[in-house]
């Protein structure tokens, strides 16, 4: 029996059952009942009293069979008087004539806990038979947010969403991952910053988000192929700030590492060199769509990445090329690195800068860059408090650069709950008032 169903009837419930063998032959419950129908000398209790001789015997029996745990004390009701008497006597090999009367005395009890225990493994069976398999792990997120962007006339009012995200893990061989996260909520409304999760399907539709296999080959490649996972998703980019905004979490790797709408199909492959070398490559495409993968119909992008981490430093290179038509692409080049203090009270620092070259051969096409710089207090007071700021688009030659600040401190109330306040000002194109939001987020997790 399973320690489950060990737990759901031990002892101190209804006890577990089991068949107890009669001198040379086996004596089953069946037998037990007949035998108490024709029995002229049973006499019943409604509770089993320290003076009768039933009392007096489940003691002997208990010392006698090294089950000292379960004599009683006081006034018993018959119920857990048959529970003591088949807990200790049921692996017995024989059992004696004081043990068989007192089988036949509470033969009923016995009888009807047997019941209730074929019932009850019954329903584990159809339970277990439902159930994940050993292997699967699943995991449960919840995001409350509320606040107000001021300036910015679709959020001004103060505004309320959540999202709600299912992660799903399986192994088939203890070093593969088969991922399937499901998503519902209502971050597309409102508070967009936070970027909350929302299904395609609408408001509180819960839809598979993304789903995808990553696998060993050999000791150091790893790879994996998936629908809805960002191509770049084994890239090891140089940045350890953590903020709660979608504009400045890529920390300046806007474009390089690939997560491109409307190319749902990805799949990479990541190297180990050791000693924290790692190197990555990325593809995504619309292998989900009539275009198909790597066609001249379909828009594809590729990107590769170098980086070297330390538990103090560390650093990457990312390249990306990305069709925006059957004749023209876009080429990104990224650099990030952090360096995290040793001691406590100094912040860690991260810093991203991305540049787009120009093609004179596609008329219209300009540079543009994108940066920024983060630091993060990971032990202040209870929380982390982080301040950022970087371009909020890209910075195309010859036009103003608009950068966005940010301010957040996130508390854990305890392991599964944090709250994390945030401040921020994104700065809009001359003639447009700023949009300064202020939010809190609270984050469950399961």
């Amino acid at each position: 029996m399973k320690l489950f169903q060990s737990l759901l009837v031990a002892p101190a419930a209804l006890g577990v059952l089991a068949p107890i063998a009669a001198n040379t032959a086996e004596l089953n419950l069946k037998d037990v009942s007949s035998y108490s129908a024709n029995s002229t000398e049973r006499i019943y209790y409604s509770d089993v009293y320290p003076t009768d001789w039933a009392f007096n015997s489940i003691r002997d029996v208990v010392v006698s069979r090294g089950c000292e745990n379960l004599i009683p004390t006081g006034v018993i009701s018959r119920f857990q008087a048959a529970e003591i008497i088949n807990s200790c006597l049921k692996d017995v090999a024989q059992i004696t004539e004081q043990e068989r009367r007192l089988i036949d005395e509470f033969s009923s009890e016995l009888v009807i806990i047997s019941s209730r225990l074929d019932s009850l493994d019954s329903r584990l069976s159809d339970f277990e038979a439902g159930s994940f398999s050993a292997t699967t792990a699943a995991s449960f997120s919840v995001d409350f947010a509320i606040g107000a962007v001021d300036g910015d006339s679709s959020q001004e009012r103060t505004g309320a969403v959540y999202g709600y995200e299912i992660g799903l893990t399986t192994s088939f061989t203890g070093d593969d991952s088969l991922d399937v996260t499901l998503a519902a909520g209502t971050g597309g409304n409102t508070l967009t910053e936070l970027d909350l999760s929302e299904a395609d399907a609408g408001d509180d539709a819960l839809a598979v988000d993304g789903i995808s296999y990553t696998f060993p080959l050999g000791d150091k490649t790893t790879v994996f192929v998936g629908d809805g996972v960002e191509g770049s998703a084994l890239f090891n980019t140089a940045c350890v700030y953590e903020g709660p905004t979608d504009t400045l979490s890529s920390c300046g790797n806007v474009s390089s590492g690939i997560d491109e709408d409307g190319m749902a199909i990805g799949a990479g492959a990541a190297y180990d060199f050791g000693n924290g070398l790692t190197a990555a490559v990325g593809y995504e495409g619309q292998g989900d769509s009539s275009s198909g993968l790597a066609s001249k119909e379909g828009l594809d992008a590729i990107s590769g990445q170098l980086a070297y981490s330390t538990d103090s430093y560390g650093v990457s290179f990312t390249y990306a090329s990305i069709e925006t038509s059957s004749t023209a692409e876009d080429n990104f080049t990224a650099i990030n690195a952090y360096w995290r203090p040793s001691e406590g009270g100094m912040p860690s620092i991260s810093l991203g800068y991305e540049w787009k070259e120009d093609d004179p051969e596609v008329s219209g096409w300009d540079d543009s860059t994108s940066y920024f710089v983060g630091l993060q207090w990971d032990e202040l007071g209870s929380g982390t408090l982080g301040l950022a700021l970087g371009t909020s688009t890209p910075t195309v030659t010859d036009v103003d650069e608009l950068l966005m600040y940010e301010a957040f401190y996130s508390y854990p109330v305890n392991d599964s709950m944090t709250v994390t306040p945030l401040v921020f000002v994104k700065q809009q194109a001359a003639g447009t008032d700023d949009h300064t939001g202020v939010m809190i987020k609270t984050s469950f997790s399961f």
